[in-house]
């Protein structure tokens, strides 16, 4: 009898040992799954700030491409309008 009840609880026992290890390895498994998320979150996060400065870097830019157009678009204008007024006065004096 103590044979019997001896085999048993070491089957149980290794049944127990065989699930253990199982859980831990669904354990370990989900822990990876977890961290891979975790990851792609990440980097997809830094994907998106690097995205939207180099969109605001490109903003950036291109106002400042503006503002030396308008400026040299401006001293153009004037230097236009000295010109006809110096052309004009040149005629008034003929």
């Amino acid at each position: 009898m103590k044979k019997i009840a001896l085999s048993l609880v070491a089957v149980a026992a290794f049944g127990l040992a065989a699930c253990s290890e199982k859980a831990q390895n669904e354990t370990g498994e989900a822990a990876n799954a977890v961290a891979t998320d975790v990851s792609n979150t990440a980097e997809a996060g830094v994907n998106s700030v690097d995205n939207a400065l180099d969109a605001a870097g490109n903003s950036m830019d291109n106002a400042a491409d503006a503002t030396g157009n308008a400026a040299a678009n401006g001293a153009n204008a004037v230097d236009n309008a000295a010109d006809n007024t110096a052309a004009a006065a040149n005629a008034e004096t003929k």
